[in-house]
């Protein structure tokens, strides 16, 4: 089970951190992602961090701005948003799956747990 938290109203320019909490004992076997979707369009890849950490991936759109972060002693994963942008503003998710391969961690449908997302709203 994830539960992701940490969203809320921010101005352009601001940082946010959103958190995802997981439970169960086998958390480090587990690729975990956030996508991000605004209503009327598909779920996106944001970006991505591998079972151990200190391997990411990013959508072009966020490199450089956001950063992915896990911590395997407690079940979380984060992502870091800072310079946010309106185009920022969704609906943000965390995923975990313990078999995607790497080629296909971008494609929500490689991920088997969903959180139940957390909104963030970049005000210009």
């Amino acid at each position: 089970q994830l539960q992701a938290c940490g969203g809320g109203l921010v101005q352009a320019g601001d940082s946010l951190r959103l958190s995802c909490a997981a439970s169960g004992q086998t958390f480090s076997r587990y690729v975990m992602a956030w996508f991000r979707q605004v209503p009327g369009k598909e779920r996106e890849f944001v970006g991505c961090i591998r079972r151990t950490g200190g391997i990411t991936a990013y959508a072009d759109s966020v490199k450089g701005r956001f950063t992915i972060s896990r911590d395997n002693t407690k079940n979380m994963v984060y992502l870091q948003m800072n310079s946010l942008k309106p185009e920022d503003t969704a609906v943000y998710y965390c995923a975990a799956d313990s078999g995607v391969i790497w080629s296909e961690v971008r494609n929500q449908r490689a991920y088997d747990y969903w959180g139940q997302g957390t909104q963030v709203t970049v005000s210009s």
